[in-house]
C-alpha cells in the first residue's frame, strides 16, 4: 500500500522540524547579540587609553625639558614676544655694570 504525501505536507513537516532547531539557535543568538557592542568597546577603550598615555608622556617630557607647559598655537609673534620678555627680565635681574 502506498502512502500518498502531498508536497505541501512534506514541506510543512520539514519546516516544523527545522523551526524547533532554529528557535534554539535564534534564542542563543539573541542572548549573545545583546552584549555584542561590548566586543567593540574593549578595543576602543584600549586605543583611547593609549592615546591618553601618549599625550601625557609628551606633556611631561616637554614640561621637564622647558620648565613649563607647551604654549598651544605658538606663532612667530609669540616667539618674538617671549624673546623680548626674557631680555627685559634678564636686564632687570642682572643689570650690566659699566
Amino acid at each position: 500500500m502506498y502512502t500518498i504525501f502531498s508536497y505541501k505536507t512534506i514541506q510543512t513537516t520539514q519546516i516544523h522540524k527545522l523551526s524547533s532547531k532554529d528557535q534554539i539557535c535564534r534564542d542563543t543568538n539573541n542572548n549573545m547579540g545583546r552584549f555584542q557592542f561590548l566586543e567593540a568597546v574593549l578595543p576602543l577603550g584600549i586605543i583611547a587609553g593609549m592615546l591618553c598615555i601618549a599625550g601625557n608622556v609628551q606633556y611631561q617630557i616637554h614640561k621637564a625639558a622647558h620648565g613649563r607647559p607647551k604654549h598651544i598655537g605658538n606663532d612667530m609673534w609669540d616667539v618674538a614676544m617671549e624673546r623680548r620678555d626674557k631680555k627685559i627680565v634678564d636686564d632687570k635681574l642682572y643689570p650690566a655694570s659699566n
